[in-house]
């Protein structure tokens, strides 16, 4: 019952299945390992290609089968008490609940799974109340649910299990996703999370701080979100970026752009304009169009920090997905720590990023998808002082050329602002000046995967690094989507190289022309700062559209 607030979710991609230890029931822990092995090995006959995962929440990390993840009952607050409670008189049993209570998790944010997002404070207030003042009666009833010589075998079972698994932590083979609470009272999560990362060949952690030992039963956890965005979910025995993907849910969208993302795009009011088939340009996504394949191609604004307005109007507007083609370090997960937190990475492949590839782009026009696509890579995304809103795309057609091929309609973009938000203030070459960084970025860069080695001069130079940035108070985001270049019938695209050139400078040329139309006519918006943005909002309401200037 610990992942019944995942049930529904997970029961959208997988055959969910939970493994039940009747309350008298007494195997002991190797039969319990044997048991959860012969349903694996059936489950396997049955579907040899298809992967197989084990979800192990405490106790149930020392079953998952290939995992076999070292426990800390050694260090654990029941350790030092079990003499205790088992000396204790069976009438005063009735209290063990209420003394685990204090242990197990967070009673605040196990409340809040009630509690809806959209109330006002009073009411969530209230909410919350009845909520906690609810579960006070359910804590007695956990008395009768686990008898006392229940509550006895199951903590010598742990204790067996953890010694059994300990052993047996060189052999794992298997993909690790950790999920580790940083404020579990329990067992010292993060510790243990530190040893695994550093003992088992393929983990990968996702840390919690704030959360405590009953993760799953929490408010904000969502078990198949993290799978997504840890780039972890697959249907068959390898990994397949553009089948694989799952669009996000509307839950998730909401946890996304409606909290996590909410004061940022509040804050920055993003205007995305867009161009018909006559010229002309209109306030939102009209003069985009509505079946694939679509390929978008524009200019790579600092860290990305385009990328999550774009996606969340195209989600809002057209309920369309856009798939992201992204530098391969953002997915591989070898830079991360033991108390990697969810990231904006994380975000990246939950919203359809996958690995900038030809075969990817292939397979993504062969399915008719919404593709986006920056030829100035990691070299425009990490640009120097003084080069925002310079294109570093290289000599290479080859995507104009698979867009003929299969028909596609590209789309010419540009993108302002990013100088009013944020101010660059040490660049590549200014940390490479200094030692500890210089080998800090020559490491990064030692093993990322190269994507550009064939390419000359500064469009090729396709170096890793982090830019020291200060925020500014923040300006507006502005988009410009252009007119639509049909590639059909384009048959001398795909064979002429000459004709590949001409139709590729013409897109550049287009993104920089609209990226000038962008920064001139911004000059005109009223609202461009945010204190005429914030006056509208109190007057109109925080959710409606904020004018701007007439295109």
């Amino acid at each position: 019952m610990g992942l019944i607030l995942h049930h529904k979710s997970l029961g959208r991609v997988f055959e969910v299945r939970c493994l039940h230890i009747p309350v008298n029931d007494r195997t002991p822990f190797e039969g319990l390992l044997q048991t959860v092995e012969n349903s694996i090995k059936y489950e396997h006959a049955m579907s040899p290609n298809r992967p197989i995962y084990l979800v192990g929440d405490s106790f149930g990390g020392c079953l998952a089968l290939s995992v076999a993840a070292p426990t800390s009952f050694a260090k654990t607050p029941l350790q030092p008490i079990l003499p205790v409670l088992e000396a204790m008189p069976s009438e005063l049993h009735v209290t063990v609940p209420y003394l685990l209570s204090f242990v197990m998790g967070d009673p605040l944010k196990m409340a809040m799974v009630s509690v809806e997002n959209n109330l006002s404070p009073p009411e969530t207030l209230q909410k919350l109340s009845d909520s906690l003042t609810s579960m006070l009666p359910l804590l007695s009833e956990l008395a009768d649910i686990i008898p006392r010589d229940t509550l006895f075998w199951k903590l010598k079972l742990l204790k067996s299990g953890a010694a059994y698994t300990n052993s047996r932590l060189h052999a794992v083979q298997a993909e690790v996703l950790l999920l580790a609470s940083g404020n579990d009272n329990l067992l010292p999560s993060g510790e243990e999370a530190d040893k695994l990362f550093k003992s088992l060949k393929k983990c990968r952690v996702r840390y919690f701080k704030d959360n405590g030992h009953t993760l799953l039963l929490e408010d904000g956890v969502n078990l198949l979100s993290v799978i997504k965005g840890a780039n972890m979910y697959r249907r068959g025995r390898q990994q397949d970026p553009v089948t694989d993907y799952i669009p996000p849910t509307l839950s998730e969208f909401k946890k996304t752009f409606d909290e996590d993302y909410k004061l940022l795009h509040l804050a920055l009011s993003p205007v995305m304009l867009s161009t018909l088939k006559n010229g002309k340009i209109v306030r939102g996504l009209a003069g985009v169009p509505d079946q694939g394949p679509v390929l978008f191609v524009g200019y790579h604004a600092l860290l990305g920090i385009e990328v999550s307005p774009l996606y969340e109007e195209f989600l809002r507007e057209r309920r369309t997905a856009v798939r992201g083609m992204a530098h391969p370090i953002l997915f591989g997960g070898k830079h991360e720590s033991s108390r990697q937190e969810l990231s904006r990475f994380d975000a990246i492949a939950m919203y359809g990023g996958l690995p900038v590839t030809p075969i990817n782009m292939y397979r993504l026009f062969e399915r008719n998808q919404f593709v986006l696509l920056y030829p100035g890579g990691v070299r425009e995304a990490l640009h120097r002082k003084g080069e925002a809103y310079k294109l570093f795309w290289p000599d290479q057609p080859e995507f104009v050329r698979m867009a003929a091929r299969f028909g596609v309609t590209i789309i010419p973009f540009g993108f302002v602002g990013e100088d009013d938000v944020l101010e660059l203030v040490a660049d590549y070459n200014d940390q490479k000046n200094i030692p500890y960084l210089r080998e800090w970025i020559e490491s990064i860069n030692r093993e990322a995967q190269r994507v550009r080695d064939t390419v000359k001069g500064e469009d090729g130079n396709q170096d890793i690094y982090l830019p020291a940035l200060l925020p500014k108070v923040p300006g507006r985001f502005y988009y410009l989507f252009g007119k639509p270049i049909e590639m059909k019938s384009m048959d001398n695209v795909v064979r002429d190289r000459k004709s590949a050139n001409k139709v590729y400078f013409h897109i550049k040329s287009e993104v920089e022309s609209l990226m000038s139309y962008l920064k001139r006519k911004r000059e005109e918006d009223p609202y461009r700062s945010i204190a005429q943005r914030a006056v509208y909002q109190a007057s109109w309401g925080a959710s409606a559209e904020v004018p701007t200037f007439e295109p």
